[in-house]
């Protein structure tokens, strides 16, 4: 394990906003199943966001610094609608694709950056798609 003082302010920075994010995804997919059950895609991406922050956690074991716990669970804001719920993720994941654009220019440490770069690809390649889809099935059902 190396010292988290070995890493530059900005990389402590962006290690907490991309684990703040995937704690808020976890807290607000684990409402939207509570609210509606374990409907898909949200049973499935919770699971997802789970491994994300597992991903996450393991370079704050890497470099020492102090994992934070989640401050999201149990205040989330709560969806009419399962159409609703699906549009909020799909804001969420662009929102999401946004941070790791920003958090990359925060650091060029291949494991950090390696990282990123998967939870980025989740994002918007499997989750975005699957929310998207939601929507669509959500809509033709109304």
């Amino acid at each position: 394990m190396t010292n988290g003082s070995e890493l530059a302010g900005s990389e402590v920075e962006a290690l907490h906003a991309a684990l703040d994010d995937e704690y808020r995804a976890w807290a607000t997919y684990e409402q939207v199943i509570e609210d509606f059950g374990p409907v898909r895609p949200f049973v499935n991406i919770v699971d997802a966001e789970a491994r994300h922050i597992e991903a996450l956690s393991s370079l704050f074991e890497q470099y020492g610094v102090p994992l934070p716990e989640n401050s999201w669970t149990g205040k989330m804001p709560r969806h009419a609608s399962l159409e609703e719920a699906c549009r909020a993720a799909v804001a969420a994941e662009m929102e999401n694709a946004e941070l790791y654009e920003r958090l990359f220019a925060s650091t060029d440490r291949p494991q950090i950056l390696r990282v990123f770069r998967n939870l980025l690809d989740a994002s918007q390649q499997r989750h975005l798609p699957a929310f998207r889809r939601c929507v669509h099935r959500s809509a033709e059902q109304s």
